[in-house]
């Protein structure tokens, strides 16, 4: 079979056949397929869109292309779920989520990505921490989530590794945007990762890949019909990115944050909000809690307790990183040469949350090219929520830099991202919408 006919008959809108699909899953994974061609796949892909048939093969492929994990083995005394998000600035969600389901009994193997486009990625976040091993081997994966309850690690070599190449090639293509290649992509790891059910956060906004609900509602459709036909539970949040999430967007600026969340210290309402509604669906999917309400009150329990901290820190310390970190985050973490105030004067009305992305890119925070090594130290932090009145006692952010150009620089994207005004804005409630199987 020759790749070329593969690439024509989805460029010309046809069906790609049970054949054409594990030809190139086969190629992805053994690295026959050259990266152009893999590209103008993937760009005939968003161009045509797949049928939900073959995305749900492909992604039965990709997730078959390599390990498979199996948790029967471990006598687990709880279930084994997850929790993915589509995307966005600012998320550091699963750092809080995964420790505070963990502390509610879930068994939580978390297996992430790198950046993607204009937003961050939990494996370079994890990176900031000096030691933290996110590529175990999978004895040491198996043995840090039965003993701690958790691990967020990036995605191995051995699992789902047609989907890793296509990851990386999607990311500097223009093609990141495609429901059946993103749905795709998602559930072939969960898949591979041998969970009992999934969360998913579905960003909307313009932060987020899906920039309308309506785009977000098919995406979230997808991959609860998706996963329902390889057996994989799945629930799914709807929820806005329309400007960051937290405080901080950046790799380290996002761990600082989320260990003042996990010690009670501080946390930024909507950002608390999103992390306690997808919480409180771990564990009713995963059948720990009936009621949402009960759920949400023993994860609220979870962080108000240390409990959720005291996971962090085990996982943390057991894979490679320091015992002390949950403690004394700041002692280790690395931090930029230039940290200056950015101000305005009026109301944030509204955000342009692709363009923050893109402005933490160009700091060096994300990568322009697979590959790309990142400035974890860079980015964002102190972030004005929309309907804050801005003034020289209340800067619209802080940005932390490699030097006094790149803050500039980025000071001025952030800028150019915000429209400040003289108008009152509404509340937008963060969580739009819950979809079940």
């Amino acid at each position: 079979m020759l790749f070329t006919d593969v690439i024509r008959n989805k460029r010309d809108g046809g069906a790609l056949s049970d054949e054409q699909i594990r030809f190139f899953v086969d190629g992805l994974a053994d690295g026959s397929l050259p990266a152009e061609q893999i590209s103008a796949l993937a760009m005939a892909i968003f161009l045509n869109g797949m049928s939900f048939d073959e995305a749900g093969k492909l992604t039965l492929a990709m997730a078959a292309s390599g390990t498979v994990l199996d948790w029967s083995a471990e006598s687990l005394d709880g279930p084994v779920v997850d929790k993915h998000s589509t995307g966005g600035v600012g998320d550091k969600v699963s750092f809080l989520l995964a420790p505070v389901a963990a502390a509610c009994g879930c068994y939580v193997p978390m297996i992430s990505g790198r950046g993607l486009g204009h937003t961050g990625g939990t494996t370079d976040k994890v990176e900031s921490i000096p030691g933290y091993q996110s590529m175990p081997d999978f004895e040491l994966f198996r043995r840090v989530v039965k003993s701690a309850g958790c691990a967020i690690i990036g995605q191995t070599e051995d699992l789902a590794p047609a989907d890793r190449r296509f990851y990386a090639v999607r990311d500097v293509t223009g093609t990141v945007e495609s429901v059946p290649l993103i749905t795709a992509s998602i559930l072939s790891k969960k898949i591979a990762a041998g969970l009992e059910a999934l969360v998913m956060d579905v960003k909307v906004g313009s932060g987020a890949f899906m920039e309308t609900e309506e785009r977000a509602r098919e995406l979230a459709l997808s991959i609860i019909r998706t996963a329902a036909k390889a057996g994989l539970k799945t629930h799914a949040l709807i929820t806005d990115m329309n400007e960051v999430l937290g405080y901080t967007a950046g790799n380290a600026v996002e761990i600082r944050e989320s260990m003042s969340y996990l010690r009670d210290e501080e946390r930024e309402p909507r950002l608390n909000e999103v992390v306690m509604g997808l919480c409180a669906q771990m564990l009713v999917a995963g059948g720990i809690c009936d009621d949402q309400a009960v759920a949400r009150a023993r994860c609220e329990q979870a962080v108000t307790s240390g409990a959720a901290a005291d996971v962090f820190g085990r996982m943390c310390a057991e894979l490679g990183g320091p015992t002390d970190f949950v403690d004394k985050f700041d002692k280790y973490l690395p931090a930029a040469k230039v940290v200056r105030p950015v101000y305005a004067e009026g109301i944030l009305n509204t955000v342009n949350t692709r363009g923050v992305g893109n402005a933490v890119i160009e700091l060096g925070g994300g990568r322009r090219k697979v590959g790309e090594t990142l400035d974890l130290s860079v980015g964002f932090s102190g972030f004005a929520a929309i309907g804050q009145r801005l003034d020289k006692d209340r800067p619209l952010a802080t940005v932390h830099a490699a030097s006094a150009a790149a803050a500039d620089k980025a000071a001025n994207s952030l800028l150019a991202a915000c429209r400040i005004t003289e108008e009152a804005v509404a509340a937008r409630p963060v969580i739009v919408d819950i979809l079940t199987s």
